[in-house]
């Protein structure tokens, strides 16, 4: 489909007040869109579902759903625009939230001595008044600004309107093989990625590691792990291990696997259910789909070893593969009126200083204030 007819769809979509999403996965150039017939609300049940799921940060609360079986689906390929735009300042250095922010900060290193949890990632909301509330063209300057990140614009009316770009995977499953990454620490990235980690860093990283391979363990018949490097999103660097397994038939069960990982020491704590419950009494705010997870489940892929298009006779060897493609939902905002509200945090260890955990969020959130 040409661009301009795929940007088209998803305006006419929206104007009409029905569920859509629109994404294009990391370091690919194809866009991707579901546009669902109607405005029914789909909650997923048990992960067998076939669609795009939306999951929120609180397990409790149900992952909504986008169903393949009742939307249109269409893609297109991206071009980079030349055209620019020009970002408005925002102030983020607001004394009320930065001193909330920072006893908040506080709370939890408190927390930390006292020895309830050994990490917790706290995080805060920001509203920002917009001039363009037009979730297409910012959807179009994500596209243009991130192009390492999952970009997406989620909508439906009983959810509401959300954007992001986020750098992390939570796991993609292809057939048996499934692969995920740690993903934490986080300084500017100031024109080179050779730089010095700090132990707060990467005692952050290791808690985030230990915990997927724990969790992988029992139940993969093989985990492998990369060495850990530095990668940059944004204008951020981070540190990032990543991590392979595999696993034998009927013992790969997406709903027990998603339960035992979500949400990670990366967007939650360590150990999980003490940190969550501090979060969830603390932070003062909902985070909803914020740190929860979004992405393609369950999708069917045909390959084939055929090479040659023309020769039917081998397309009997083709087969069906499914695949899942899940990402943590980072760098991300909503829209509400003429209000983009802005999600931002940061890992909390013995080692954290409250102003510097402060000064952390302010450069997450430029992540998407750039785009506005």
């Amino acid at each position: 489909m040409h661009l301009d007819n795929f940007f088209e769809q998803l305006q006419r979509q929206f104007d009409s007040e029905l569920p859509f999403v629109a994404y294009r996965k990391p370091n690919e150039a194809t866009i991707k869109a579901l546009l669902q017939n109607d405005m029914t609300l789909h909650e997923v049940s048990d992960y067998t579902e076939n669609g795009f799921v939306f999951a929120p940060f609180d397990t409790e609360q149900k992952a909504v759903l986008i169903p393949y079986s009742s939307s249109k689906a269409f893609k297109s390929e991206f071009i980079k625009s030349n055209d620019s735009f020009k970002s408005k300042n925002f102030n983020s250095d607001n004394s009320s939230g930065r001193q909330f922010h920072m006893t908040l900060v506080q709370k939890g290193i408190d927390a930390i001595a006292n020895g309830e949890f050994q990490k917790v990632v706290l995080s805060r909301k920001e509203s920002v008044e917009i001039d363009e509330t037009n979730p297409i063209s910012i959807f179009k300057n994500l596209l243009n600004t991130y192009e390492t990140a999952l970009v997406y614009c989620f909508y439906h009316p009983s959810v509401g309107l959300w954007l992001g770009a986020t750098p992390e995977t939570l796991l993609k499953i292809d057939g048996l093989k499934l692969i995920t990454m740690a993903l934490a620490g986080t300084q500017k990235y100031r024109g080179t990625t050779d730089v010095v980690w700090h132990q707060k860093e990467t005692d952050e990283q290791q808690f985030v590691t230990d915990f997927i391979v724990k969790n992988l363990q029992s139940s993969a018949e093989t985990v492998q792990l990369s060495e850990t490097k530095t990668v940059k999103a944004g204008n951020l660097l981070h540190l990032q291990t990543e991590i392979n397994a595999n696993f034998k038939r009927d013992s790969l069960n997406l709903k027990q696997l998603l339960g035992n990982l979500h949400p990670t020491p990366a967007v939650c704590g360590f150990p999980k259910n003490e940190a969550k419950q501090f979060i969830l009494q603390t932070e003062n705010y909902n985070r909803e789909f914020y740190t929860g997870f979004l992405g393609e489940l369950n999708l069917k892929e045909r390959t084939s070893r055929n090479s040659n298009r023309h020769n039917v006779e081998n397309d009997a060897y083709a087969s069906i593969k499914t695949v899942t493609n899940l990402y943590v939902n980072l760098r991300c905002m909503q829209l509400k009126d003429k209000q983009a509200f802005i999600y931002v945090g940061g890992g909390i260890t013995k080692d954290s200083i409250p102003e510097n955990e402060w000064e952390e969020t302010v450069s997450k959130s430029q992540v998407i204030k750039s785009i506005l």
